[in-house]
Order: C-alpha cells, then structure tokens, then sequence
C-alpha cells in the first residue's frame, strides 16, 4: 500500500530556497512523489510513497525544532496517485494577500476539535447553546464532491476570494459559533484568523480539517466526498479514494 500525506506548519523559514532543496532531496532519496510548498511562513506538503519511507521523511522532519508540532494526516491507497516529485518556493504556502490573516503576525485563532464538531453536529447547538455554522472556505470545484450538512457555502473560485464573497452573510452570522473549514486545515486557520482580526470573535477553526475529522470520528455530518489534490480526487470518510489506478510512467524529457 501506498502511504498519502498531507501536512502544514506555519513557522518562520528563513531561507526557504535552502529547506526546498534539503527536502527535495530527502524525499528524492526516499522514492517520494508530490509536491514540497515553502515559504517564509512555513511548509505544506502532499507526498506519498511506502509507509517505511514516510515514516523516515518526517522522522527527520520532526527532529528539526521547527517541525515537531506539525501533524501529519495519513490516508491510504494501492497506487502511487502523483505523477511524479516537485519542490515550490512560494510567497505564502497558501496565498490569501491579506496582511491581516497571516499566522506568523498573530496569536492562532481558536481551534474546535473534531469530537466536539461532531458532539455540536448531533445535539444541533454548541456548548452555550448557540447555533453551530459550518463555513467551507473551499472553492465550489471542490464542493460539488461534498461537504458539510448545511454548510455555509460560499461562491468563490480561489480562497482571495473569500473576503468579499463572506461580506453578505456577516451580519447573519453574528448570532452563532462560526466553525471554518477547509481540507486540511490550512485555508480555514488563515481564514479564520482574518475573520476574528476583521471583528468576528464567534469564528472557531476546525482543527485538521475535514482530513482531521475523518481521521478522528469518521463521516457523521458531512455528505458526500472529500476533493483531494491528487489522482484519486476525492476520498469517502473512511479515507478511500474514488480513484485508485496505475499513473502512467512520466515521459522522459526531450532535453
């Protein structure tokens, strides 16, 4: 079986062509394929190989101070769903263009876990007895795979366009506990952190994201699909993939 990873940190990098380079050829010497996103605010990465391989990436990962927090989220399949290994140097791991929404410059926004999410789900209200929102900040390519029960959708095609796209639904929202939400955690922190900045105090953060939540309670609220940004699109709530078949071999470069 193949082993899918997906994992995020944001931490100051201060020379981020040097770390893309360290782990490209780290994860080349393991036989992993994917993509390596750095920054000058942190890492994402989606890589997959066998499970002994990954385990020793991110052995080394971890054993760097700056990396021991970052959880990693772990699906499976039996073929390998990346055509082939690529490292990215990048402005923002994942761009939002608002200086009011960067994790480095701010304490993190609340984070709700997924057992709570759930409990909320299923009595219908939070803790203090307040409507629960779920707020996907995924664009709508990936909705159409699924989402939460009742989720707030928003129409946007990339995640700069959340801001004004969120603008209509504020003032309804003001009267609830806001969870945002996204794949894997890394949107719905920094778009949480910009709502909270933007005066929405009643904004929580799924922490992990509907990977997260899967991985901790499985599918209870959610319908559908999750998009995945590989070959196997999108995956069930108990981590299969729609897709899972042989990539044809990468074609040798004419140069």
């Amino acid at each position: 079986m193949i082993a899918n990873t997906a994992a995020y940190h944001f931490v100051t990098i201060d020379h981020p062509l040097q770390l893309a380079d360290q782990l490209l050829a780290r994860a080349e010497a393991a036989h992993l394929r994917g993509s390596i996103l750095v920054a000058g605010e942190g890492l994402n990465l989606f890589l997959a190989g066998a499970q002994a391989d990954i385990d020793g990436f991110y052995a080394a990962l971890h054993a760097d101070a700056r990396f021991t927090g970052m959880r990693v989220k772990t699906s499976y399949s039996e073929h390998q769903p990346f055509a082939r290994l690529k490292a990215k140097v990048k402005d923002e791991i994942i761009s939002f263009r608002r200086d009011d929404g960067q994790p480095l410059e701010y304490p993190r926004a609340p984070a709700v876990d997924p057992a709570t999410v759930q409990r909320w789900l299923r009595q219908g209200h939070d803790d203090a007895g307040k409507p629960v929102v779920m707020l996907d900040t995924r664009n709508l390519q990936e909705v159409e795979f699924g989402t939460f029960q009742d989720a707030l959708v928003l129409p946007i095609e990339k995640f700069t366009d959340l801001p004004a796209a969120l603008a209509p639904h504020r003032e309804a929202l003001k009267d609830s506990t806001v969870v945002s939400f996204c794949t894997g955690g890394i949107r719905c922190e920094k778009a949480a952190l910009w709502m909270r900045n933007d005066g929405m105090d009643n904004v929580l953060q799924l922490d992990g994201g509907i990977l997260g939540y899967f991985e901790d309670v499985g599918g209870e609220g959610y319908e559908g699909r999750c998009f995945v940004f590989d070959e196997r699109v999108a995956l069930d709530a108990q981590l299969q993939p729609l897709v899972d078949q042989p990539l044809p071999e990468p074609k040798p470069s004419a140069f």
